[in-house]
């Protein structure tokens, strides 16, 4: 599910390229370095707010005629523009599940100790093999 919601990026114009963002149908507010970093913090908080919320509970977004960007917060702070961020929540939520999970598993001392000898790291074999098996390689 792809999600769109109006953001409010203002630049500051601080010699660091600063963008002080808004998203006022989260009621969320972040910050980037760039327009491209600007956008990507935009995304981050957007899938974050919604990360954990069932589908038909995200919030409606507004239209951008909807938006005052003069009642921004950050409107006195230099130059502001509005734009539409997209996410894709199911690919968000999919990045954020790709960490690491601690298993326990047993193997034969005497394969322990040959793998330690020639430095194999009996986790990523693991990993290449669960993939195999699971044809995901």
């Amino acid at each position: 599910m792809v999600v769109v919601y109006p953001v409010i990026f203002t630049q500051t114009h601080d010699g660091k390229d600063t963008y002080l963002i808004e998203i006022p149908d989260l009621k969320g507010m972040t910050q980037g370095y760039g327009l491209a970093d600007a956008i990507q913090m935009a995304r981050d908080y957007i899938g974050g707010y919604c990360y954990e919320k069932d589908n038909d509970k995200m919030p409606k977004a507004s239209t951008l005629k909807d938006i005052d960007i003069s009642k921004s917060e950050f409107f006195e702070e230099g130059d502001s523009e509005i734009s539409f961020v997209d996410v894709d929540i199911e690919a968000y939520r999919k990045k954020m599940s790709n960490r690491a999970v601690r298993r326990n598993v047993s193997i034969p001392f005497w394969l322990n100790a040959a793998a330690d000898e020639h430095h194999i790291n009996v986790s990523k074999v693991l990993q290449d093999a669960l993939k195999e098996k699971l044809d995901m390689a």
